[in-house]
């Protein structure tokens, strides 16, 4: 039989009819109903919406404003910066990282830090017991905090549980090990993590807690399970950082509450995880005299300047086919610059070893770093060093032109405040204001090697 597409509206009580009828029995209206267009027509009949209809949804216009949204400042700066300026209540946060990167430090940190002001938290450990998390407590100094503990995977008990205590604040470590009790599969799972990762950011957004989630990551360093995760919550925070360096990088890759990509910087000592208030100073710690391959690039991560080294080293080699190895760069982007300075400059880096690395542990990913890498890999291949006083910053395009970057000024003023006097950019970048340092504009690639370092053979 033929699908029925419209259905008879009473206007006054809402009643629906399958025909028409002068009538209205619920609210004994006449003339009020009339006929509608079913919200779906297409389709297997229990697939579809049907005839059925909603209710109507409150609109309002563009010109309304809001307060802003009120925030909880924990008092651990660098965490302040990456969550936009505090935590937003009922929103739910994502944080990724490597395994013993500092994830459970940092969190059980900041736990205590919201406790300390105020907030209600709660910490569920579904990976260590609550007497190991209590070690890990004490020795940070931090047993006196008053954050609730529990070791439980059971989702339905946790979400009782936080039903009944109504905290502010709850830390899930890990997602991957909860497991909700109507999906049929094993924990870590896929249907077991969106199962629960769903619940658990309802449950936030009805009861208006803010929800931190720890997640695991795979090989190539992104949050294990289905993507939809990172679609279901409001923030997604990855952890960085190098074993062998005891600088942690804590990035934000998205944010509905803030600016997306914004950085915050922390030590590893003996007593945790300690802020960095001046990054810039803190990477550019070990330069003491000029040598070659080593440029300082000025860069902007999110909102904050920052200033970074890049090193290079280039070295005959042994092989038919020389290395191109990068440690915090894409090495797509370093064969491409390569390549452009072959091309437009002449420049051959055949039978040569190719290495490059940011320094400190830190990962750059704005093309604006591309002059300063040109200019430590030309450094190194010609051993003529660049003034240990000039920053270096510019797009390189694959005509060997020098594009302008954003947000020159904030370079350049974070450059000056470290002590820099000259700085190497291309000749179209606009300026607002003096910053009391020396630019010097280049048009190309070309020329800035004619300028830097001569005939290069």
């Amino acid at each position: 039989m033929a699908r029925t597409t419209t259905q008879f509206v009473c206007s006054a009580c809402g009643a629906v009819y399958k025909k028409w009828a002068g009538h209205c029995e619920a609210c004994g209206g006449w003339n009020t109903i009339h006929e509608e267009a079913a919200l779906s027509a297409s389709g297997p009949a229990k697939k579809t919406l049907g005839a059925s209809r909603g209710k109507g949804m409150a609109l309002s216009s563009l010109a309304e404003t809001e307060a802003p949204l009120p925030r909880t400042v924990s008092g651990i700066g660098e965490l302040d910066r990456v969550l936009g300026g505090g935590l937003v209540p009922a929103s739910v946060v994502l944080v990724g990282g490597d395994p013993g990167i500092g994830k459970s430090t940092l969190l059980l940190q900041a736990a205590a830090a919201f406790a300390g002001a105020g907030v209600k938290t709660i910490y569920v450990s579904g990976e260590e017991a609550a007497g190991q998390v209590r070690m890990r407590a004490q020795r940070l100094g931090l047993g006196a905090a008053p954050v609730s503990l529990a070791a439980e995977t059971n989702l339905r008990d946790i979400l009782t549980t936080l039903d009944a205590e109504r905290p502010g604040f709850v830390i899930i470590d890990s997602i991957q090990t909860m497991w909700a009790d109507h999906v049929e599969s094993a924990p870590g799972s896929v249907s077991q993590v969106r199962a629960a990762s769903h619940e658990l950011t309802s449950f936030a957004k009805r009861r208006g807690i803010s929800v931190v989630l720890v997640g695991h990551v795979t090989k190539d360093g992104q949050i294990a399970g289905p993507r939809v995760i990172e679609h279901m919550v409001d923030t997604v925070l990855y952890f960085e950082g190098e074993r062998g360096h005891q600088y942690r990088i804590l990035r934000a890759v998205k944010n509905r509450f803030g600016p997306a990509d914004e950085i915050g910087v922390f030590e590893m000592t003996g007593a945790g995880l300690a802020e960095v208030l001046n990054p810039s100073e803190l990477f550019l710690s070990e330069r003491d005299r000029p040598a070659s391959g080593s440029v300082v690039f000025a860069g902007i991560e999110g909102t904050r300047p920052l200033l970074v080294e890049i090193q290079a080293l280039v070295a005959p080699s042994t092989l038919a086919t020389p290395r191109r190895q990068t440690v915090g760069w894409d090495g797509g982007r370093l064969s491409m610059i390569l390549a452009v300075l072959e091309a437009r400059c002449g420049v051959t880096f055949g039978g040569l070893d190719v290495y490059l690395n940011v320094a400190g542990g830190m990962r750059v990913s704005e093309p604006a770093a591309d002059l300063a890498v040109a200019a430590a890999i030309l450094s190194s291949r010609q051993d003529v060093p660049i003034p240990t006083d000039t920053v270096v910053f510019g797009e390189i395009s694959l005509s060997g032109a020098l594009r302008p970057v954003s947000q020159a000024d904030q370079r350049l003023k974070e450059a000056a405040k470290l002590g820099f006097a000259a700085a190497i950019a291309p000749s179209q970048m606009k300026l607002q204001g003096e910053s009391g340092i020396t630019v010097q504009r280049i048009d190309d690639l070309a020329g800035f090697v004619e300028t830097t370092f001569g005939a290069v053979e």
